[in-house]
């Protein structure tokens, strides 16, 4: 298995604090954001961080300070209009570094408290796993990819409904095995760059399963959410 934690976009949500500093860089409990998921992914598993141009001096930086390799995969992109998309940015590192074992994604504004080791464990080895948490109240679920459960595998997903049917939500950590990479560019290629929409297309063609956890999980996505955890850090 092999680690891709998506930290290529640019942030624009969180202006004026990401226009010079990347969104995974900005600081949660004393830490950037992304190193708590370094720390989380278990030893023997590869790390691939998607990085843009524009600030891959500053993730140089931050790799100088870590403890374990990472590999820094930087997109030629250095602006938002160019960016390749969540989905994109999937395909784009499958293929240029040709990766054939099981994909561990996650996306770096992420926060939670779930062991990763526990996560992997649940996986079978064939049908994707999501990470799937009960946010508790269905009016704050329209922000989010809300799943319908028969066991745990999802049945249906629906990226930001106007009237959610569940609170539960996916967030965006999944393992994808290989044999799904093909519908990566068969996504990209009809327009749907959203992990949302990839998602809720894989629900529709295979199986996918869930992971429910209970442990604390933040959503880092825009200025009044980071405000609002840096008072409470």
């Amino acid at each position: 298995m092999k680690s891709l934690i998506l930290a290529s976009g640019f942030g624009t949500r969180l202006y004026p604090l990401t226009q010079y500093k990347a969104k995974a860089l900005l600081e949660y409990k004393g830490k950037p954001i992304i190193s708590h998921l370094i720390e989380k992914i278990p030893a023997g598993i590869d790390i691939l961080v998607n990085i843009n141009q524009k600030f891959g001096d500053d993730f140089r930086q931050w790799q100088s300070t870590l403890e374990r390799p990472i590999t820094l995969c930087v997109e030629p992109v250095s602006r938002e209009e160019e960016a390749l998309g969540a989905v994109g940015s999937i395909d784009y590192w499958v293929k240029a570094k040709n990766i054939g074992e099981d994909l561990l994604v996650i996306a770096a504004d992420n926060y939670f408290e779930f062991s990763l080791g526990s996560f992997i464990k649940a996986y079978k080895g064939r049908d994707a796993l999501v990470a799937v948490y009960d946010i508790g109240d269905k009016s704050k679920a329209v922000q989010f990819g809300v799943v319908q459960l028969k066991g745990n595998r999802i049945v249906k997903f629906t990226e930001k409904p106007a009237h959610p049917e569940s609170s539960l939500v996916a967030i965006a950590c999944y393992i994808f095995p290989p044999r799904i990479f093909p519908l990566l560019f068969q996504c990209c290629t009809e327009g749907r760059d959203n992990l949302g929409n990839f998602i809720s297309y894989l629900v529709e063609v295979d199986k996918v399963q869930a992971y429910i956890f209970s442990e604390p999980w933040l959503d880092i996505g825009d200025l009044d959410v980071y405000k609002t955890i840096q008072k409470t850090d």
